[in-house]
């Protein structure tokens, strides 16, 4: 009869057991599904702040769009502005070059020559004036001091684009105009116990030349540089405008070329003819008081940009021919490097004072 007793609280455990399991279920439940809805509150919350940063990118990306194209605008517009001052300065920068008194008679030749001006501008090879120069001529700008203190550093680094800007800007035409017969020069550097030029300095000459380089006692001694800009210029030195500037560096003596250097022309070769297929572009040699004199190497540029090699042989600006071309008066200066038998011929009168002419004496 014991034997009944734990059987029947074995069940009563067992029912109370499953009770209990029944109560827990629903508990357990309600957890899970807690848990579930914060996570799918989290998820919302993500989705809301993705969709809201895709958003804001978005409005930053089409302001940053309407920034560029408004800044791009204004740019056109300033930069019509620039173009209409441009044009504005280009027609008075710089003024028909008047004749001189005590010109070597190469110089007067060329004046008397002298064409009518071209507008700048002319061809697109040419270099234009980035400057914008100020209009009124009582303005401090266009003093001496000033003109020479703002040129100074551009020719000491030799930044030769600024400097061709800077020259045909019109108060540095008007500037050297006024030397204009003179034999004079403005200077800015160095200068010796007699107060003449000694060391190292910048001069700006007439006829838009300018001279920067070592100077001894009053004189162009040791290495330099020396330029001559061709500012709406056409005439006998200058056929059809095709030179835009004219130069020489090298090592000078006595006011003049002497010793190794090289001669060097700007060309534009847009206004080059077909039938005119070369013109000189650089000389490299020894010269004597600004002459030829030695062995000399020359490259030419013709109307489409060929560039040819030659080779001459002077002395003291006659050269030494290369055949004999006397029955028709022509002489053979220049021979082609790639093929012997081409040479460059010049009429036979012209076979003297061969060299930098503009700077002769």
């Amino acid at each position: 009869m014991n034997l009944t007793e734990p059987d029947k609280n074995s069940k009563q455990d067992e029912e109370l057991q499953e009770e209990e399991s029944l109560l827990q279920k629903p508990t357990v439940t309600k957890i899970l599904l807690g848990v579930i809805a914060v996570l799918l509150i989290c998820v919302l919350i993500l989705l809301t702040m993705v969709i809201g940063r895709r958003e804001q990118t978005k409005e930053a990306d089409d302001n940053l769009q309407q920034s560029i194209t408004d800044d791009a605008k204004q740019q056109e517009s300033e930069g019509q502005t620039i173009d209409e001052a441009l044009s504005r300065e280009e027609e008075t920068s710089a003024p028909k070059e008047e004749s001189s008194q005590g010109e070597e008679p190469e110089e007067e030749e060329e004046t008397e020559d002298e064409e009518e001006e071209q507008e700048s501008g002319e061809s697109e090879n040419d270099k234009t004036t980035v400057v914008v120069d100020i209009e009124d001529e009582n303005d401090e700008a266009y003093t001496k001091d000033f003109i020479l203190n703002e040129a100074y550093p551009i020719f000491a680094d030799n930044r030769q684009d600024a400097m061709w800007d800077l020259a045909h800007l019109k108060r540095y035409v008007k500037l050297s105009r006024e030397l204009e017969g003179t034999g004079e020069y403005y200077y800015k550097g160095d200068v010796d116990k007699d107060g003449k030029p000694d060391g190292t300095g910048l001069a700006i000459y007439e006829k838009n030349s300018y001279y920067f380089g070592q100077w001894s006692h009053g004189e162009r001694s040791g290495q330099g540089t020396w330029f001559r800009y061709y500012i709406n210029q056409r005439n006998k030195t200058n056929a059809m405008g095709v030179y835009m500037s004219h130069s020489y560096a090298g090592e000078w003596k006595n006011n003049l070329p002497n010793g190794q250097g090289a001669e060097h022309y700007d060309v534009d070769i847009s206004k080059l003819e077909p039938t005119r297929k070369i013109m000189i572009q650089n000389v490299v040699g020894n010269f004597t008081d600004g002459l030829y004199d030695g062995d000399m190497y020359a490259n030419t540029v013709d109307y489409i940009g060929n560039v040819q090699e030659w080779d001459g042989i002077a002395s003291k600006g006659v050269f030494t021919l290369w055949r004999d071309m006397s029955a028709i008066g022509e002489c053979s200066v220049w021979r082609y490097r790639e093929d012997t038998n081409v040479c460059m011929d010049i009429d036979k009168s012209e076979n003297k004072n061969q060299g930098i002419r503009e700077l002769l004496k």
